[in-house]
């Protein structure tokens, strides 16, 4: 198997040829991702850009509720079903 394998989008290398020419790799992961070989293991380098890991939040992220106040609403709304359901099954 050659050391050097092109596709599309991904380069296939062994380990040694990525610790001969780590400037030449790391430069190409800019571009595509870069799967390096050792033995049995295998390894993506890629790049991780910062602008896609971040959002910026929108309407809705600013309209969301906590957690606690998630659970605070919700045990309200059971406590009130349960004691409607109570008062709909009590004999009178």
């Amino acid at each position: 198997m050659p050391e050097n394998i092109k596709t599309q989008n991904m380069s296939v290398i062994s380990s040694k040829e990525f610790i001969t020419n780590q400037k030449k790799y790391f430069d190409m992961a800019l571009d595509r991702e870069v799967l390096v070989k050792r033995g049995k293991n295998k390894f993506i380098i890629s790049n991780a850009n910062p602008s896609d890991e971040f959002i910026e939040p929108d309407d809705d992220f600013r309209r969301a509720i906590t957690m606690d106040e998630l659970r605070r609403r919700v045990k309200v709304d059971i406590h009130n079903w349960f004691s409607e359901k109570n008062e709909s099954n009590s004999i009178t």
